[in-house]
């Protein structure tokens, strides 16, 4: 995982899709975007909007998330998402809408971490969409969660391994160890430009 070429995504952490089988992730995701932010990395949330006449309506007559409070990032991340890189509203599961395939584009970063709701359909198809992309996707695996329950939380997983491999999946032990080790390698390249020294 590259750092220091890597975004956060926080997938549509919404007042919508967090109930009693999801909330259990919102603290670990609200740790992590700070702990990101903090070592000044870019972080994007999503956002889902349900219109009239989706497919989701068409084929699972599911009409939630129209408007807010549904659809409103939860009330802990609200500063975060203040604070953001971007904040993306989408009408699917992909985070690459042609607004953020453009971003991606733009900014140049080569990882995308994701995080967030729900872990087998949003989280993984952004993530797969990363993958063929060509970006290395990552998913934190106890940072995401599914609002149909820990079960199908674990299905997206088992299919997350066979789409974009095994190695791709960390915890939020392993993310915070990278960013340790970024925050103390940037803190150090700082001290020596601050005292004249090239870094090397």
């Amino acid at each position: 995982m590259d750092i220091g070429s890597a975004a956060l995504v926080v997938i549509d952490v919404q007042n919508g899709f967090v109930n009693h089988h999801s909330r259990h992730a919102v603290p670990a995701i609200v740790d992590l975007a700070a702990r990101w932010s903090a070592a000044g990395r870019p972080v994007i949330f999503t956002r889902y909007v349900n219109h009239p006449g989706s497919p989701f309506e068409r084929f699972f007559q599911w009409n939630r998330l129209r408007e807010a409070p549904e659809t409103d990032i939860v009330r802990e991340l609200l500063d975060a998402a203040a604070r953001a890189h971007a904040v993306v509203d989408k009408a699917g599961y992909t985070l690459f809408t042609p607004e953020t395939t453009q971003l991606m584009r733009e900014v140049g970063w080569t990882d995308l971490v994701f995080c967030g709701i729900a872990t087998e359909s949003c989280v993984l198809k952004s993530a797969a969409d990363a993958f063929e992309y060509g970006y290395a996707p990552w998913i934190v695996t106890d940072a995401s969660a599914s609002d149909a329950g820990p079960d199908v939380h674990d299905a997206g997983l088992v299919v997350a391994r066979r789409l974009i491999g095994t190695g791709q999946l960390v915890t939020t032990e392993h993310v915070m160890g990278q960013l340790a080790t970024y925050a103390g390698f940037t803190d150090s390249w700082d001290g020596r430009l601050r005292g004249g020294r090239t870094p090397r």
